[in-house]
This record gives structure tokens, C-alpha cells and sequence, in this order.
């Protein structure tokens, strides 16, 4: 049995690891990476691995930097079943067309400006028509149930408390080249216990490998408990200014997260009942239409939240979803206080980008950052200050307030993830993916003072014998 981990590795996106075992090809995610343009073009079209030579895909979550390459990697020959769980399926459905309508818009916007001056196209990595052929490969289950998906591989899904259907991948292998039965671990990316809306993770108890995230693997979150009133302090701060805030947020996950909290604001009175609040992307409206689907995912409290009130969290009176091109634009015209939460989190795609554009130079506003930022990205130039930032290839001055808050993040952080490897038993090799390296190799030190062994940082394209 052999691992070869193709993305992720020494970074946090473009989640790819190829499980060759019993002379059969599992794949463990297929993500999108995301950074500088042209970087990200070449990593996304070389796989590593001849996509019609893999058998099978394991979808931990919908997330884009997770599953957002599956259409490319079906359209490029891949042609077996793609794993997931139920709610990922439904995600993905969207998710994965949004990325493609995205890409397509982009390319066409791009061309144009490239047309004037004769340089050369660009086309998008997958169509809409790409995505939809990749929708009908999921085969899909439910947690805790287990299925055999190559000779003598059988996995299992649990809940990582990460996102909507979001899975840790759980292999039983009955390794046919030395007759040993094996157990495998693939955290996917691992969630926090007590967070809004999601059950806390499940706790694996025992695995002999172990692969598993460290986006966080050098910090500490803020405290969740904390969250309500230092986001009701932005928020009333910029409106006494007369300005905007504009949430950049991915429309999966981070979104209901922050439009529950607002919900919970307003319920405590603290926001004006006259204050806008726009999502300000058609995707997070359908997502949010997934959620309501999947109640079987939610903590006690959200459940609550649905079932006695008989109200939606997520979509309560003053706020409003756009759908069309001519809603977000409307919203650039306004100059009265307001709330927009748009995609992508990371600010390298999407609306979110036309409302930076249109709102960056204005010190009355506020740009509050609420999620992770690769590096390379325009959300991480944004938190570290740069005082000049490239929006659609031009500059633009960062006059507005940055802010941030890191407590709604998804990921386990370090304390989070000693946790919770240390609690698993009969580890013989740990890798650590899903993490820039500077975080990777410090986890990896934490995990060893905890006499955790065998633990590898491993580099793009290097193999493992298990």
C-alpha cells in the first residue's frame, strides 16, 4: 500500500492524495488550488495522476479547495465513482456549477481587455456542461455506514464538524501484498468543537496512519464566546461612520455562520432594525436552501432555532438574497449603511471583487475578513496591511478599515488538533497536510513533545510505502 500526496502539502489548498492499494487507485479529494493566476492554472491542470488510471474519488466536503477540480478531473478521463456523503452531494451540485459559471464570466471579462491589445485568451480549467457530467459520478451515504469501494478497502464516513456533510474518511484495508489488515485516516479538514450550527466532530479512536490538516497548526482561535459582541462593535462603528461593511465569506459554511450571528444580534437588540443586510451571492442563497434540507447535521441549539420558533436562521426579515447581476450592482449606488456578505472568501473570485473595487478607497467602510487566507491571495494582502492592492489587474488604495476575526474559523487549531490525534490509538505514521509550512512543521514539533511518532511533513509529489 502505497500514499503519494499530489496537493496541499506544504500548502493549504488543492486538497490531492492518490491511495494505491490492491492494485486499485483511490483518490482522497480532488481541490481546486487557488493563489497567483498563472501558478494556479499549472497546478490545476497537472493532477499528478492520469485521471482515467484512478478508480475511485473520496470526497471529504464540497468545499472548492477540496472538490472543486472533479469536473476537470472526469472531463480529463476519470471515470469512476466519486464517494461522499449526502449533503456534500447536494452542495457540490451547486458548488461546483457556481465554479464554473464563475470561471466562465471571468474568462469572458478577462478576453475582453486582453482582445484590445492582441494577447493571447484565456479559457476556464471546466465548463458548466463539465460540471453536470461530474454530478452524475457521486454515489453517495450516509454517516456511519460503510461501504466496500475497492477489493478489500472499505470506508466508512463520520462526522468532522467541519461543514455541512462534511466527512472524515475512514478506511478498513485488507492489504493484499502482505496479508495485513490495515486501518487509515483522512481528517479532510478537521472542525472545532462548540461552533454555531454543526455538531462537534467525531472522535476516531483508533487508526494506524493518519493524515490529517494543520491549517492552524501554529495558532490559537479567538474564543467563540466572544464573537457576538466584537462583531456588533465593528458593525455599529462603521455605521456611525456612514459606511458599508463588506464580509468577504465563502457562500458555503462561513456564510450561515455569520448571517446566525447577525440573526442572534438583532434577536439581543443590538443592531438598528433598519440596518440592510445583503447576501450578496445566488450560491449562498442555494446553499442555504441545502442547509435547511439537512437538520440531521445540526447541533441541539440550531435545531432549536428551526424547529420551535418556525422561523429560518438564515434568511430572517431585514436580510435579502440578490440573484441577479443588476441587484449587485444596485448595491455599489447606495450610500446608506448596510451589511454585504459576499463570495469568494478568499477575494480572488467572484462578486466579491466588484464590491472591493467599489469600496476599498472609502475610509468609511470596512472590510472584515472572517475566514482563512491562503497566501498569495488578495484577502491575505488585505490583512497584512498592504497599502495598495490589485483588483481585475488594476491598483486600488486601501483606505477602508481591515478588520478581522478569526473565531468563526472552521479549522481545528493547534490546541484543537492535539487533542485529538493524541487521542487515537495505535498511530504509526502521521502526515501532515493542509497547512502553509511554517504551521505544518510546527505542529509536527507539538505532536512529537507529545510522544506522537513517525510524524512527516511531506512535499508535493513524494510517496510513502504504508
Amino acid at each position: 500500500m502505497k500514499i503519494t500526496f499530489l496537493g496541499a502539502a506544504r500548502e493549504v489548498t488543492g486538497s490531492r492524495h492518490l491511495l494505491e492499494v490492491n492494485g486499485k487507485k483511490i483518490l482522497l479529494d480532488c481541490g481546486m488550488y487557488q493563489g497567483h493566476r498563472k501558478e494556479a492554472a499549472e497546478k490545476n491542470h497537472n493532477f499528478g495522476v492520469d485521471p482515467s488510471s484512478v478508480d475511485v474519488v473520496c470526497l471529504s466536503h464540497a468545499h472548492i479547495d477540496h472538490s472543486g477540480n472533479l469536473p476537470r478531473f472526469v472531463k480529463d478521463g476519470f471515470k469512476g465513482p466519486i464517494y461522499s456523503t449526502y449533503a456534500t452531494r447536494d452542495l457540490c451540485m451547486y458548488m461546483l456549477l457556481d465554479s464554473a459559471y464563475i470561471q466562465e464570466r471571468e474568462a469572458e471579462y478577462l478576453n475582453e481587455k486582453k482582445r484590445k491589445p492582441g494577447e493571447p485568451l484565456i479559457e476556464p480549467d471546466y465548463t458548466e456542461e463539465d460540471a453536470s457530467k461530474a454530478m452524475e459520478q457521486f454515489q453517495s451515504f450516509g454517516y456511519q455506514k460503510t461501504q466496500e469501494i475497492a477489493p478489500g478497502v472499505h470506508l466508512t464516513f463520520y462526522n468532522s464538524g467541519h461543514i455541512l456533510g462534511s466527512a472524515l474518511i475512514y478506511l478498513k484495508i485488507d492489504d493484499q501484498a502482505d496479508g495485513k489488515s490495515k486501518t487509515f485516516l483522512f481528517t479532510g479538514d478537521l472542525g472545532r468543537k462548540n461552533l454555531p450550527i454543526l455538531k462537534n466532530p467525531y472522535q476516531i479512536e483508533q487508526a494506524e496512519t493518519l493524515v490529517v490538516e494543520s491549517t492552524y497548526g501554529n495558532r490559537l482561535h479567538e474564543s467563540i464566546t466572544d464573537v457576538e459582541e466584537k462583531m456588533g462593535t465593528i458593525v455599529q462603528e462603521t455605521i456611525k461612520r456612514g459606511g458599508k461593511i463588506i464580509i468577504p465569506a465563502f457562500a458555503l459554511g462561513r456564510t450561515q455562520e455569520i448571517v446566525y450571528t447577525l440573526h442572534k444580534l438583532f434577536d439581543k437588540k443590538l443592531l438598528p432594525e433598519d440596518l440592510a443586510i445583503v447576501v450578496d451571492s445566488p450560491l449562498s442563497g442555494n446553499l442555504t436552501e441545502v442547509f435547511r434540507a439537512h437538520l440531521e447535521d445540526f447541533d441541539k441549539e440550531a435545531q432549536m432555532e428551526f424547529l420551535k420558533k418556525q422561523e429560518n436562521p438564515f434568511g430572517f426579515g431585514r436580510l435579502r438574497y440578490t440573484k441577479s447581476v443588476e441587484e449587485s450592482k444596485a448595491l455599489n449606488n447606495s450610500r446608506v449603511p448596510m451589511i454585504i456578505i459576499s463570495a469568494s472568501g478568499m477575494c480572488e473570485h467572484g462578486r466579491i471583487l466588484h464590491h472591493l473595487k467599489n469600496n476599498i478607497e472609502d475610509p468609511r467602510n470596512t472590510v472584515l475578513i472572517v475566514g482563512f487566507m491562503a497566501d498569495h491571495t488578495l484577502g491575505r494582502k488585505l490583512i497584512e496591511q498592504e497599502k495598495e492592492v490589485q483588483i481585475f489587474g488594476d491598483p486600488y488604495q486601501v483606505r477602508a478599515q481591515i478588520k478581522v476575526i478569526d473565531a468563526f474559523s472552521g479549522h481545528a487549531d493547534r490546541s484543537d488538533l492535539l487533542d485529538y490525534v493524541v487521542k487515537i490509538k495505535d498511530l504509526k505514521k502521521v502526515f501532515l497536510v493542509h497547512g502553509e509550512e511554517e504551521q505544518a512543521l510546527s505542529l509536527q514539533k507539538s505532536l512529537e513533545e507529545n510522544d506522537i511518532q513517525n510524524v512527516t511533513v511531506p512535499y508535493l509529489g513524494e510517496s510513502y510505502e504504508l
